[in-house]
């Protein structure tokens, strides 16, 4: 099988990249990662360059996301199973109106690929932003509107570019933190990061015992 594993920063997949690189799993799976930089307009880029290069079975976004939902605990890795933009839209006063209501297009992308493992992960609904949320009013906005677990800068990107050449897709979040008035000292990055790689390495793991 042949997988491209896609990350904003090298950082978030280090340690699934010096796991596979030193067991068999190198034997098992033909895995491609692509360091895309962060956000959706980066993420999109690089997946329409490494797509027109060649085809792949499926696609893995792998990253960590701040969460809405405080039933989801810091350091728990999630499948998001919908991802959407949700600034891709119109201010009307003081509604919004999203591209679909504007009648130019669709903002909610799914992940295209399940299986057991999956399955045994909580599925949480995704939003992709340009701007991650620090500002109480904002985040009660947001919330109103859309009602979002977690929030990353690429997932609705990558699920767009694989939808768009009809590449099975995945997108695995790591909490960090929760959404709300900026505090860096409250997040939990390396904890995200650790579990986040536990998660995709038993995960590419199951994916051989599928084959």
């Amino acid at each position: 099988m042949k997988l491209l594993l896609v990350a904003a920063t090298s950082f978030e997949i280090q340690p699934f990249i010096s796991y596979y690189s030193s067991t068999e799993l190198e034997r098992k799976h033909d895995v491609d990662v692509l360091v895309t930089g962060v956000g959706m307009v980066a993420t999109a880029f690089s997946l329409g360059r490494k797509f027109s290069e060649g085809r792949y079975d499926f696609a893995i976004n792998a990253g960590i996301a701040g969460s809405f939902n405080k039933n989801i605990e810091i350091g728990e890795t999630v499948v998001v199973k919908d991802d959407r933009f949700v600034e891709l839209g119109a201010e009307d006063n003081e509604s919004f109106l999203s591209i679909e209501e504007l009648g130019f297009g669709i903002s909610t992308y799914f992940s295209s690929f399940t299986n057991s493992f999956l399955e045994s992960l909580k599925a949480v609904s995704g939003i992709t932003v340009n701007k991650v949320h620090g500002r109480l009013s904002s985040i009660e906005s947001t919330l109103n509107l859309f009602n979002p677990d977690v929030e990353s800068m690429e997932g609705a990107a990558f699920l767009f570019a694989c939808r768009e050449v009809d590449i099975p897709a995945v997108e695995l979040r790591s909490i960090s933190n929760y959404v709300e008035p900026r505090n860096r000292d409250s997040w939990q990055i390396t904890l995200a990061i650790t579990n986040l790689n536990d998660t995709l390495i038993r995960f590419v793991e199951h994916l051989s015992k599928d084959e």
